[in-house]
């Protein structure tokens, strides 16, 4: 029912943003692999509310509980059970909305499927979901790391405020040593400030976010619905606020001819290699061993400040007034998440090609 993600790397997410907990169940993470429980709680730390002046003040622990799965630091082969409890949630700030449609919101779309939503922060349609992601896309992150596949993603845009290099020209080690999760201190410090301007304009504003896929060798990727790329779409679509995403050349390939975007392919030093990688590490949906890079836009968030106009459950003209805690740019604590979603497509087409060909 759309809650579960992956083949044979596969997670079941569930919980509410105001429910009790949030949590996922991962099933298929191979048996022996040494599981960083620190590690983990790191990367939600770079998820969680509350981290800085340009996200929601919501201020929620997500320390991890793991449940099942795991003995004496190893993965033992059974599911993983891993639990973060809700600690800062503030329904009274939602009952304004409990028979109103907020303009842009799941509101509407879940009352009309399931004819009953829960209406506190979102409910299921809440970003706090994606903290169960980020949980389990560390653990793929961690079988990545064996194979010496690094995943790295940074903001590089917020509104018109673009990064104008590649991730080649970045140092991407730099990008947590600011809060809005940018390699390029002096775009970032922009970036900031364009973020909490809006911010006390109570309103929100949108963004763009990089991911680069390093070390994934040649021949991932099943042809012809589940290419390598279409399941890296699909995850990130699947996330929060997302619309739209592009890898390689992306919209940019539509402006040049056949004869200057294919990547000539060439043997280096035994190796074969393309000259250029227009097409973003991935050909006939199958990794080709090159970077796999792509781009991954934000709408702004859709909870303003402002009274909006909208209508309510029988249809009649209301005011939706902007009420609770809300980030003014979901894109910097996007950074994680993409990232995770990243991992978990990457693990999860390892280890399913693992059975399509002789080892």
């Amino acid at each position: 029912m759309g809650n579960t993600f992956g083949t044979k790397f596969k997670i079941t997410t569930f919980g509410e943003s105001h429910g009790k907990a949030i949590g996922v169940i991962i099933d298929g993470c191979p048996a022996g692999l040494q599981l960083d429980e620190a590690f983990i709680q790191k990367e939600l730390a770079r998820r969680k509310p509350g981290q800085s002046k340009i996200t929601t003040q919501r201020k929620e622990k997500d320390e991890m509980q793991i449940l099942s799965g795991i003995f004496e630091g190893k993965a033992t082969g059974t599911p993983i059970h891993i639990l973060i409890w809700n600690e800062d949630a503030k329904s009274k700030d939602y009952s304004h909305i409990a028979e109103k449609f907020r303009p842009s919101h799941a509101d509407y779309t879940y009352h009309e499927k399931y004819g009953i939503r829960d209406y506190r922060g979102g409910g299921r349609s809440s970003a706090r979901e994606t903290a169960a992601r980020v949980a389990a896309g560390a653990i793929a992150k961690i079988y990545l790391d064996v194979k010496a596949i690094h995943i790295n993603a940074y903001v590089s845009q917020v509104g018109d405020l673009k990064l104008d290099k590649s991730y080649q020209e970045l140092d991407l080690a730099n990008t947590e040593n600011n809060i809005v999760r940018c390699p390029d201190e002096d775009m970032a410090q922009r970036m900031i400030t364009l973020i909490d301007n809006t911010r006390k304009e109570r309103d929100t504003i949108g963004g763009v976010v990089t991911c680069v896929i390093q070390g994934v060798p040649a021949g991932l990727g099943e042809p012809v619905f589940d290419k390598l790329h279409a399941d890296l779409a699909k995850a990130m679509m699947g996330i929060n606020a997302v619309k739209g995403f592009e890898y390689g050349s992306g919209f940019a390939g539509v402006s040049m001819k056949g004869s200057q975007h294919n990547d000539v392919i060439i043997n280096k030093d035994g190796k074969i290699k393309t000259k250029t990688n227009y097409s973003g590490g991935i050909q006939g949906g199958i990794s080709n061993g090159e970077d796999i890079y792509f781009n991954v836009a934000f709408k702004p968030v859709a909870t303003i400040m402002n009274d909006q106009e909208s209508i309510d459950i029988k249809g009649e003209k209301t005011v939706v007034s902007g009420k609770g805690r809300h980030d003014p740019c979901v894109v910097p604590r996007a950074v994680p998440i993409v990232e995770a979603m990243a991992a978990l497509v990457i693990t999860d087409h390892f280890l399913v090609n693992l059975t399509t060909k002789l080892a």
